[in-house]
């Protein structure tokens, strides 16, 4: 009995450390994936009180995306020679800086610099969740502790994109940015006292080495197969998703003070699709179900880029569907992306495989920037013919899955 007492104990310990550090964890993913979503509801916000063009406000999501790409290449062939911990702390805290420094923007080019900036560190920060989750979970439960720290996007969804609007609206666009870096600094006294250290993966491995490694992971054919896949599925979605907030105001009818309904439903839905599609991609197979989803998507996609005025309903409606089906595409994305390289590669390819997804979204941004123009009674045109892009390579990237082999 007391050696059965002394076996529980412990456990019970290392549980509830478990559960301090995932929650700490999303924590720090919240921050991060909701500096990178507020952007795009915010565009109205941005222009009016700006006073810049469409093609400015594409610059500012782009700037994001672009710095967190050049980071996550930079990072990769150093990250493991520094403690997981401080490592992780120390870019939080930059991060935080750099939110702070989006709120004291005074005008366009200081906020496009701040913004590149939070990029660098916000890239940094999504890598290091993850290795830091691969860390600390053993395989066999690893899935799940990556699924509950993932749900930081649909909490941002939820919850931190609708509070980050009615902020904008009642103090300013400042707002939401100023909450981000407050919340950033009490994650990081509270990871300070909670997260673990981690040395276990610190060796004595040269640079040079590391870098030819990756360069050797970089140019494998199915790896270089996957990203492109990847690049394919960013541009699929993200041409189209920063400009929905402008669209919905000014061609659809949609009050700015509605706008977060768009988002609120969208991340309730995905919160329980997004567990379904996985569920089923395993039963029938990852790439049957991703052609299937990702041919779907193209039905709201089209609707939500050449729609014109309908009821409030009508719009809920088509976007919560462009919610499910473009982000369900990610879940056997991932999967298929994850198992085309071999297990002992994955960390290398995986932080590639993420500066690409950056630079895709930068790009994608910036091609939707290109078409969408709009006119001095504030309608939204060219819309039409980015929603005709973004299928196209739908319809691509589900050709495409099939030529990425399956390795793991």
């Amino acid at each position: 009995m007391p050696d059965d007492h002394q076996r529980v104990i412990p456990q019970a310990v290392l549980a509830r450390n478990e559960r301090a550090m995932l929650l700490i964890l999303a924590g720090i993913q919240f921050c991060h994936v909701l500096d990178f979503m507020i952007m795009m509801p915010l565009g109205p916000f941005l222009i009016s009180a700006l006073g810049i063009s469409t093609h400015e406000f594409a610059l500012l999501v782009a700037s994001y995306s672009f710095s967190a790409a050049v980071a996550g290449l930079m990072m990769a062939p150093i990250v493991d020679r520094f403690e997981r911990k401080r490592f992780l702390l120390a870019i939080f805290l930059a991060f935080a800086v750099a939110t702070l420094l989006c709120a004291l923007s005074p005008g366009f080019i200081t906020l496009l610099l701040a913004r590149g900036l939070a990029g660098i560190f916000g890239g940094m920060m999504g890598a290091m969740v993850h290795t830091i989750v691969a860390d600390a979970i053993p395989f066999e439960r690893r899935a799940k502790a990556t699924g509950y720290v993932a749900t930081a996007f649909s909490v941002s969804s939820i919850a931190g994109v609708p509070l980050s609007l009615l902020m904008a609206d009642a103090m300013g666009w400042q707002a939401p940015f100023l909450f981000i870096a407050l919340l950033s600094s009490a994650l990081i006294w509270f990871g300070y006292k909670a997260l673990p250290e981690f040395h276990g993966h610190l060796n004595a491995r040269e640079e040079g080495r590391a870098i030819r490694q990756m360069i050797a992971v970089a140019i494998e054919p199915n790896h270089m197969k996957a990203m492109l896949l990847t690049g394919l599925v960013i541009f699929g979605g993200f041409t189209v998703i920063p400009y929905i907030t402008l669209y919905a105001i000014a061609n659809v009818g949609i009050a700015g003070d509605q706008i977060p309904l768009i988002y609120f439903l969208g991340g309730a839905a995905t919160f329980i699709t997004a567990r379904l599609i996985g569920t089923l991609a395993d039963r029938f197979g990852k790439i049957l179900l991703f052609r299937v989803v990702a041919i779907g998507a193209c039905v709201p996609v089209l609707l939500v880029t050449n729609i014109g005025a309908v009821s409030l309903v009508s719009w809920l409606l088509i976007t919560t569907l462009f919610f499910i089906l473009v982000s369900g595409r990610m879940v056997p994305l991932l999967a298929i992306v994850g198992a085309a390289v071999k297990p002992q590669q994955r960390g290398a390819f995986l932080s590639l495989n993420a500066t690409v997804q950056s630079l895709a979204m930068g790009l994608a941004s910036m091609v939707g920037g290109v078409f969408i123009t709009q006119t001095p009674d504030g309608v939204i045109s060219g819309y039409g013919w980015v929603g005709l892009v973004a299928a196209i390579f739908n319809v691509m990237a589900a050709l495409w899955v099939g030529r990425v082999a399956i390795r793991d």
